[in-house]
């Protein structure tokens, strides 16, 4: 249905300003002045509530088919709609078969059609043994594709070596299609493994025995080898859920040199700080960790400089037993935090704490993820002939987090009991409202963002 949305604060690639949206067939028509008054549509006036862009989420491990269990398609996509994301692309590892083959992508498409509340789109995979599948994958649809540096914590899902990422490489970049790499080596994981192994007062209760575990070396090296890859083959990389501000020198180093490399990091990784985390609180785990207060500000300051591109959630959901709460063992628990409904309040929340305004969020996590996954053309923007994908949102509100906000399978999450700032009150997908005040629509609209 054709209609108006007014509001005094409408984000726009231009700034914010007072204005008047049209939407027709999905798409924003026009954008006018907020005296305006469209005599052919319904006008949702919202006064001076804030009125942003669809945010687009490109790190989100659904897990079905296979781990439906763990998370599945309509349970994800609610999170994404109440969290004012209206586009979320999934992650090939967790479900079964993992996104490595034309097959295995079919039977995801099969599995997510009719259950999405928002759009989406696919990664493909890079494992070990099937280079002789990527260009298949990318005539196919996927939106890029996502590589392991070291074990994923999964089986199904094989990490490539130094070799076979080279190798991949020059196949890789022909597609056009970014490769996304979590960028840890094993190399410094195994040798901070083997000496918490000798120490006998080794506590896997202790979350600083878990970081530990996970060196900043692990993850400042691998960059170090993607830039030089990039550097070879003109490959476009893009770090995912950098952690480490170590590793920012030589991203700044790549970026001087005009290497296409792209990085992002996670709300939990701006929000929390490893003094904070309680011993036992295995809610917290995730790969790379949460490091310590300092370096949580460096990576703000990283983002400042625009040196980190973007933010996405890496949603990684399970269920509760996994994480292990009865042992608290940082050890055996599942890494993985599940964060798709809370991404914008929690970023939000440190961002205003710092003097960064509203637009800058929906540059971070609408216009550049949008970009990343080849989407700058319909999504992450108000701009006229874009999708209609817009968030009605309240930047003064706060709330406390409970389980009822979550939405998503599971309700484990580090957050609860946060108090938050920013509140999603609607979110609209190519025009038609999918979550309104904790209610969602009568039937899931969502549609796949197909790559070639």
């Amino acid at each position: 249905m054709d209609f108006a949305i007014r509001a005094w604060r409408v984000v726009t690639p231009a700034g914010t300003r007072p204005a008047c949206i049209i939407v027709r067939d999905g798409k924003i028509s026009q954008i006018v002045d907020f005296i305006v008054t469209p005599s052919d549509s319904e006008v949702l006036d919202l006064g001076n509530r804030m009125v942003l862009p669809g945010l687009v989420d490109t790190h989100v491990h659904v897990n079905e088919p296979g781990r439906t269990e763990w998370e599945g398609f309509a349970t994800a996509t609610r999170a994404a709609a109440a969290g004012g994301c209206t586009t979320i692309v999934d992650m090939p590892l967790n479900c079964l078969p993992a996104t490595t083959t034309v097959g295995a992508l079919t039977q995801k498409r099969q599995a997510a059609k009719g259950q999405c509340w928002v759009d989406y789109g696919f990664w493909g995979g890079l494992v070990a043994d099937n280079q002789q599948h990527l260009p298949a994958l990318a005539e196919a649809g996927v939106l890029g594709y996502k590589c392991f540096l070291t074990h994923p914590g999964i089986d199904g899902f094989t990490m490539v070596s130094p070799r076979q990422v080279e190798a991949a490489m020059p196949i890789v970049a022909q597609t056009g299609l970014p490769l996304l790499t979590h960028a840890e080596l094993p190399g410094p994981l195994d040798e901070a493994q083997q000496e918490l192994n000798r120490d006998s007062h080794t506590d896997w209760r202790k979350y600083r025995t878990y970081l530990r575990s996970r060196p900043d070396e692990a993850e400042f090296e691998a960059i170090g080898l993607m830039v030089e890859l990039a550097r070879r083959y003109d490959c476009d990389v893009h770090i995912v859920h950098l952690s480490s501000c170590e590793a920012l020198l030589d991203v700044r180093s790549a970026r001087e040199e005009g290497l296409p490399i792209t990085v992002e990091t996670c709300p939990h990784y701006l929000h929390f700080a490893a003094e904070e985390i309680p011993d036992r609180a295995t809610q917290y785990k995730c790969a790379p960790p949460i490091r310590n207060h300092e370096n949580r500000e460096r990576l703000w300051e990283a983002l400042r400089e625009r040196t980190i591109d973007l933010i996405a959630t890496d949603h990684s959901p399970c269920p509760p037993a996994m994480k292990q709460f009865e042992k608290g063992s940082f050890l055996e628990a599942w890494g993985g935090i599940a964060s798709l409904s809370m991404g914008l309040p929690v970023v939000w929340t440190e961002a205003r704490r710092r003097g960064f305004n509203i637009g800058d969020v929906v540059r971070w996590m609408a216009e550049k993820p949008a970009e990343l996954a080849g989407l700058s053309r319909r999504k992450g923007r108000i701009e006229e002939g874009y999708d209609a994908d817009l968030v009605v949102f309240d930047p003064e509100a706060s709330f406390q987090v409970d389980a009822s906000r979550l939405h998503y399978r599971h309700p484990v999450s580090p957050y609860l009991g946060e108090t938050l700032q920013g509140v999603v009150e609607m979110t609209f997908v190519r025009g038609q409202r999918v979550y309104a005040n904790g209610q969602f629509a009568a039937q899931p609209i969502g549609r796949e963002c197909a790559g070639a």
